[in-house]
């Protein structure tokens, strides 16, 4: 891995050069999940637990006409056997985004409760669960649950579902509409269109993911009677949501419920909101008196777990005989199962405008996408949400425009780009760059590349008998929008200083970078810092982690609780010191009386603090903050990747043999964290690219419902993955960062299916969907040459 780093400490910092921002270290729990230390949700076993297993609808679409319990209750070990009835006190799953179709009236969200009553709407879709007192007697009580279900017709696709007659999930949502959405203004669009001199239209597939977290989903639910208390050990993507969560589906108040959340292995969106599962278990817990735990299997993940992406699209780009951008239009649908996910609707809409316009300036934007419901299992957020597939869209019609007006695809780019001294730029998705020079980066990735001596390295393939392209993936994403974030410091009786977080770890290594933060601010031993997240009892706001966001909410949450310690230090600092607060500074972790040698360090302060120091009345009496930001806003991380990949056309195989890429994600916290987000990223869309696919018969069976079927990237797919910085710091944030963590997916996808084309283009083919599988490409080829191609 090569790293090569240009960030300077953002103003104002302290620069302890060892272990302050921009230093690359380590992560701090790696020697613990290298030794297999690490404490998941399985791992926990609490005393007296009882163990659950859900009963699953082997049927896309159907009327539930008798569940029969009796045989499960007779089985020895079985303390339970629950169907929907049971449940029906609850509150539902919920949607919390508050869209309105584009007549005004609101979206369409049908409740969805834990267990399904009266219909089953997707192979999965749970109907009982049973509890036992092991889990082989839970799983063989579940086996004689038995569930008659008439079928009726399903549907997958979300275009099929928009046509007359498609069967209907819901009778409130005729058509299987969930969202009509629009966004633009829908006759200048059209004047520019009608006015261009050249139109490029392309109909991508954003093919459907099934996200596949190493972990697979774990809870277990407990109930306290005397407290009238709930308690959820779970995996999160913030535990302070999920809580929120909770209180509205067990109809209690706050303090009633508390979610603990351990190590998370992998999440990509998936685990943020609360499953049906978490609400079957706390029932148990209280119906039995005592703890319920429940581990899914990798097969029940597969048809469980909320899937990624799914969107049928046609972009439309429109030129003036120049090349300059006048418009761009997205029309289109997103499949959202058979229920709507927490977030669902979000990214063929919402998201869509925010992260097609990308690095250019495109006068004109028009999205028009129709959100329905499919016989499937839900989609919502996975890496990126909604920002990878805008940039891909963006960055294969640039690639087709090239091609049908004859304008070099690299120079089109250039012409189009958004220039430094129009910063602050407000784009036509509404959304206001703060900062960014998209030139520089997309030359110095083009030099990265040695895009010069593609020429020389085509040859050569083709001297072996490959087909060799190249294809660049420029990208602007928006981040999380803004929400609050708690940074709160606690100073330990063992001299340690805890940070306290709503955003939560899941894989991308908090602890070091957090750490780092506090560090140069404060001075504290970068040794001697932890890290709190994943207790809501802890907690007094918190966005989780998701959209890119945790360096700059927590890390604008620390650096303003830090000011906030050094500011109660100063009050307790001039009393000890006998000097007046206004003459006390605060220097590399020690409180200095100015122009003086007499000082006191910041953890001796905290020391004689906890010791019992007597102070007079109205100074604190520790160092201690809890403390909430104002909404952090959005930021704009983006670059420019480019790929290389080699075709055997006699296969169709692919082979990444040359990956790099330029990045402005401001100011680098730890460089190596930050290569490593992009380089997962930019392999979670190369599996997009080339190999993944979740596909459903016409009954809606999941045909890849295991990794026999469903192809995940390993390491020999991969080459090596070149990262460079150029930051240009945020203008939003004082630590000046933009947010890494989805933006290999942004990035990979344009790239590597750009590339993908590019080498095909001999053959004249123009266009491939996701994933490039060697069937398919061989099928292009061999089809084109049929036709009379190369």
């Amino acid at each position: 891995m090569n790293i090569r780093e240009k960030t300077a400490a953002p103003a104002g910092s302290l620069a302890l050069p060892q272990f302050g921002i921009g230093q690359p270290m380590a992560r701090t729990e790696d020697p613990v999940l290298v030794q297999g230390l690490g404490r998941y949700t399985d791992d926990l076993n609490l005393p007296g637990q009882a163990y659950a297993v859900m009963v699953r609808s082997s049927h896309a679409h159907g009327v539930i006409r008798a569940i029969d319990l009796a045989a499960a209750r007779a089985l020895p070990g079985v303390l339970g056997v629950y169907s929907g009835d049971q449940l029906s006190g609850y509150g539902t799953l919920k949607c919390t985004v508050p869209f309105k179709n584009r007549d005004g009236s609101d979206m369409i969200k049908p409740p969805r409760p834990a267990l399904a009553s009266g219909k089953v709407r997707f192979v999965g879709d749970p109907v009982a669960f049973v509890v036992a007192e092991t889990l082989a007697q839970a799983k063989d009580a579940a086996e004689a649950v038995t569930v008659a279900i008439d079928p009726l017709p399903a549907v997958t696709l979300a275009s099929e579902a928009a046509k007359p007659g498609a069967p209907r999930l819901y009778d409130e949502a005729p058509g299987n509409l969930a969202l009509d959405y629009h966004y633009g203004d829908g006759a200048q669009v059209a004047d520019a269109f009608a006015r261009a001199a050249h139109v490029t239209r392309l109909s991508p597939r954003n093919s459907r993911l099934v996200v596949n977290a190493m972990e697979p989903r774990a809870a277990i639910g407990v109930y306290d009677p005397a407290r009238a208390h709930w308690t959820l050990h779970a995996q999160s993507q913030g535990a302070f949501g999920m809580k929120g969560q909770l209180v509205d589906i067990l109809g209690t108040t706050s303090d009633k419920v508390r979610v603990l959340t351990g190590q998370v292995g992998g999440s990509f969106g998936m685990k943020a909101p609360v499953y049906p599962e978490y609400v079957c278990i706390l029932h148990a817990a209280r119906a039995l008196g005592r703890p319920v735990k429940w581990t899914d299997e990798r097969s029940g993940s597969f048809v469980s777990d909320h899937h990624g992406r799914d969107h049928e699209m046609t972009a439309e780009l429109a030129l003036d005989k120049d090349g300059r951008f006048l418009a761009v239009r997205l029309t289109g649908y997103g499949n959202m199962g058979a229920f709507l996910g927490m977030v669902a609707p979000l990214m063929p809409t919402l998201n869509a405008v925010k992260n097609t316009p990308g690095v250019y300036a495109t006068p004109l934007l028009e999205v028009s996408s129709k959100c329905l419901f499919t016989n499937t299992t839900q989609v919502s957020a996975y890496r990126g949400a909604g920002r990878p597939e805008g940039n891909y869209y963006m960055e294969r019609l640039i690639d087709e425009a090239a091609h049908e007006m004859g304008i070099d695809r690299i120079a089109l780019r250039k012409r189009n780009h958004i220039r430094p001294r129009q910063m602050p730029f407000k784009a036509a998705s509404g959304m206001t760059y703060d900062s960014g020079d998209f030139p520089a980066v997309f030359k110095q990735a083009l030099e990265a590349a040695d895009v010069k001596g593609f020429a020389k390295r085509r040859r050569a393939s083709r001297k072996a008998g490959k087909l060799r392209g190249l294809g660049i993936g420029s990208y602007l994403e928006v981040t999380a929008p803004p929400n609050r974030e708690m940074g709160g410091i606690r100073f330990e009786a063992d001299g340690t200083v805890t940070i306290i977080t709503g955003t939560l770890d899941y894989g991308q290594g908090h602890a070091t970078p957090f750490a780092q933060v506090l560090s140069e601010r404060l001075g504290v031993p970068f040794e001697r810092i932890r890290l709190l997240q994943g207790d809501s009892d802890e907690l007094i706001a918190g966005g989780g982690t998701g959209g890119s966001r945790s360096i700059t909410a927590s890390g604008t949450a620390i650096v303003e609780a830090a000011a906030k310690v050094i500011e109660r230090g100063k009050r307790i600092a001039s009393h000890l010191l006998e000097a007046a607060e206004a003459d006390i500074a605060f220097e590399r972790g020690r409180f200095v009386i100015a122009g003086t040698d007499r000082s006191i360090g910041l953890m001796d302060l905290a020391g004689r603090l906890r010791g019992g120091l007597a102070l007079p009345p109205g100074l604190p009496d520790s160092l201690n903050v809890s403390h909430a930001t104002e909404p952090v806003p959005s930021a704009f991380p983006n670059g420019t990747h480019i790929a290389e990949v080699e075709i055997d056309p006699q296969t169709g195989k692919i082979e990444l043999v040359r990956y790099s890429s330029v990045n402005d994600f401001g100011t680098l916290v730890n460089p190596l964290l930050v290569a490593g987000q992009v380089h997962g990223g930019v392999v979670q869309g190369l599996g997009q690219a080339l190999l993944e696919q979740a596909a459903y018969d016409d009954g809606g069976q999941l045909l890849t419902g295991s990794f026999m079927d469903y192809a995940m990237p390993r390491a020999h797919d991969v080459c090596d993955i070149g990262f460079v910085s150029h930051p240009v710091p945020a203008r939003s944030n004082p630590l000046g960062t933009k947010g890494c963590g989805e933006a290999g997916c942004a990035g990979g996808l344009g790239s590597i299916m750009n590339a993908i084309v590019d080498a095909l283009a001999v053959y004249g083919i123009r266009h491939i969907d996701m994933p490039a599988t060697p069937e398919k490409v061989w099928r292009a080829i061999r089809d084109a040459t049929r036709a009379g191609g190369a």
